[in-house]
C-alpha cells in the first residue's frame, strides 16, 4: 500500500511551520508538524475527516498556543 503525504507550509505568529498530512483510513487523515521533511516532532498528531480539516485543527491549536505565550510574556 502506498501512502500519499501532503505537505503544507504555514506561518503562525511569525514562525514558519511545515505540516505533513497522510491518510490513515479512507476518511481519516493525520496532520503533524515536521522539523525536517519526514521527521515528525513529539507533538501529538491531529486528526480530521479530510487533509484540510486535520491541518486546520493543528493550525488552530498552534495559534492558541502562541496567543497564550504572548499574553503571559512580561511586558517591558
Amino acid at each position: 500500500m502506498h501512502t500519499i503525504v501532503q505537505r503544507f507550509e504555514e506561518s503562525i505568529a511569525g514562525r514558519a511551520y511545515l505540516f505533513e498530512v497522510s491518510a490513515v483510513d479512507p476518511e481519516r487523515f493525520r496532520a503533524s508538524i515536521v522539523k525536517a521533511p519526514g521527521v515528525p516532532t513529539a507533538l501529538m498528531p491531529f486528526y480530521g475527516t479530510t487533509a484540510d480539516a486535520a491541518v486546520c485543527q493543528l493550525r488552530e491549536w498552534l495559534t492558541r498556543a502562541h496567543s497564550r505565550v504572548q499574553a503571559s510574556a512580561p511586558r517591558s
